[in-house]
């Protein structure tokens, strides 16, 4: 299990405001520290710290940001740039990714690190590590304080397209179980959470390597 990999691959998309990770673990601590917890009031949305001065997230996510660095010793950062990207579709969820500068450079250590962009598209079968916040349960309610890991594995395109017919583009692939009982909410968007044959679908990272490196460099 690379606990890099999801991350790297995809971004996710909540469709749900009850935000789950269902079948989920507790992360071990620092062990996910390129994690970032958005703010605006309160928790609302998650991204990955790319390079000390840049988080990427999900478009839906856009607003007035704080940037919340660190599980388990959180520092604010505020965000001094959005950068939305200029074909997103709130409707369709295609090309659903968001850029924010940080306003200071984050400082690395033992629980504030980076996470590389993917050089490779996500592979069916791969497993992967799917990191958040959330209620615990399918029915009732459990938030624990502690950031939520579930391992999951990349479904082919054509098991992804079965489940969602029309849906999906291909700028997004889908992990999960098929069977259910496992799904995470807080990172993905789909029918439910956790239902039989309603995976999680996300966003190819993969597919904006070279939009995310041009805007970076003409926005530092």
């Amino acid at each position: 299990m690379n606990p890099l990999l999801i991350l790297t691959f995809g971004i996710a998309a909540p469709f749900d405001d009850d935000d789950k990770i269902i079948g989920s673990y507790t992360c071990g601590k620092n062990s996910v520290p390129y994690q970032v917890s958005l703010h605006s009031g309160s928790h609302f949305c998650r991204g990955s710290l790319i390079n000390k001065q840049w988080v990427v997230s999900a478009d839906h996510c856009y607003n007035r940001i704080q940037v919340r660095l660190g599980e388990h010793n959180m520092k604010f950062n505020n965000a001094a740039k959005t950068i939305r990207h200029p074909r997103y579709n709130w409707r369709t969820l295609d090309n659903d990714i968001l850029l924010i500068k940080l306003s200071r450079p984050a400082i690395t250590n033992a629980y504030v690190s980076t996470i590389s962009l993917p050089t490779a598209p996500p592979a069916p079968g791969t497993a992967c590590l799917i990191s958040g916040w959330g209620n615990t349960l399918s029915s009732g309610t459990n938030y624990p304080d502690e950031l939520q890991c579930l391992d999951a594995p990349v479904l082919t395109q054509a098991k992804c397209k079965a489940c969602y017919l029309g849906k999906i583009k291909d700028n997004m692939f889908c992990m999960g179980f098929l069977e259910g009982d496992k799904d995470s909410c807080v990172v993905s968007w789909g029918d439910g959470c956790a239902q039989k044959n309603k995976p999680g679908d996300y966003t190819k990272v993969y597919n904006y390597v070279d939009w995310i490196k041009d805007m970076i460099a003409a926005n530092s």
